[in-house]
């Protein structure tokens, strides 16, 4: 892990924003190329949100690039070296304030993450839910009141690795434990139980229509500005329905009839339907269609702009688009 050889809080806190959400695994080559094209907080600065969005595509959780790009933005040189400024950037909460603080400055503050609150839990044999007021207030306190003072830094990567690595979610390693004898869930038969949550997150469905215009080795393409998920990310026309349809329904809708001639309508091609794409909080369902124009038209398609395909990498697109658009490639 590159970011564990430096004090750099700036590249401690791009590891930290990136690796919210995301596996190591996949978070380290991002990591690597943020840290290429962006090596200090003023470079990030000066990049226009459209790049950092780019260079972000295919990690998800979108906000965390919107919010870093911001934070970076508002920040007048040199990074924050104290808690309370640390704390008040844009997208940073407590838990990326104190591994900052620590790893960077070796000030004496315990991170509670995911491992972190797994690690106590299951140690301590405490069952009051992770995500309750009086949890995290709990689950803070004994953090703190372990920590020890004369090397923060070393104790919180330790504890972090410790439950990445040892005391897994699923299938901890607890035959070759060092803490197994001191461990209160492995002694009530506890493990798999803890920690607890205490609400479960409610997806919900979705139903995507897209139709991908190609104009010769271009695409249309507009930037989602709606308070949504993927905000400012770029995506071919859409519209979305309450449920799924058939071509024939769908040839019927009225938003269809806005966006495209009668003509154009006839030359709309089905290429894929029910193409699944999980999120966090949501499962979304899409059906892939395709217009091809001639060279010499003009589409009555206002808002979206004519993309060469050699010039997409600018554009940070959906996963979802992004694996629409590589199958249907393969298919034209």
């Amino acid at each position: 892990m590159p970011w564990r050889h430096t004090r750099d809080p700036y590249a401690i806190w791009l590891s930290e924003t990136i690796l919210q959400q995301t596996q190591v695994a996949q978070g380290t080559a991002y990591y690597h190329r943020f840290m290429a094209r962006f090596p200090d907080v003023s470079a990030l600065a000066s990049a226009s949100e459209d790049e950092v969005l780019a260079l972000w595509q295919g990690l998800g959780y979108y906000s965390r690039a919107r919010h870093l790009h911001q934070a970076a933005r508002s920040i007048r040189g040199q990074f924050p070296s104290t808690y309370a400024e640390v704390r008040a950037l844009k997208g940073v909460g407590d838990y990326t304030a104190a591994a900052i603080c620590s790893l960077a400055y070796d000030m004496p503050l315990a991170v509670v993450d995911g491992n972190v609150y797994r690690v106590l839990a299951r140690y301590f044999g405490v069952d009051t839910p992770i995500d309750s007021t009086q949890g995290r207030k709990h689950f803070a306190t004994l953090a703190q009141e372990l920590l020890p003072p004369q090397s923060p830094a070393l104790y919180n990567q330790a504890i972090m690795d410790f439950g990445a690595m040892q005391c897994t979610p699923r299938s901890p390693h607890c035959e070759a434990c060092p803490l197994l004898l001191g461990c209160e869930a492995h002694r009530t038969h506890r493990v798999e139980t803890l920690p607890v949550k205490s609400h479960r997150i409610k997806v919900s469905t979705r139903y995507f229509n897209y139709i991908f215009v190609m104009q010769g080795e271009a695409l249309f393409l507009r930037k989602r500005t709606a308070a949504d998920i993927w905000r400012n990310l770029y995506e071919p026309p859409l519209i979305e329905t309450a449920a799924p349809l058939s071509p024939h329904e769908f040839m019927q809708l009225p938003q269809l009839c806005e966006l495209f001639t009668p003509a154009e309508r006839q030359g709309l091609k089905l290429v894929q339907a029910q193409v699944k794409h999980q999120l966090t909080h949501r499962t979304l369902y899409a059906t892939c269609y395709v217009l091809t124009l001639p060279p010499d038209t003009s589409p009555s398609l206002g808002e979206y702009q004519r993309v060469p395909l050699a010039a997409l990498s600018d554009y940070a697109l959906p996963r979802l688009v992004d694996r629409l658009l590589e199958q249907l490639l393969e298919q034209l």
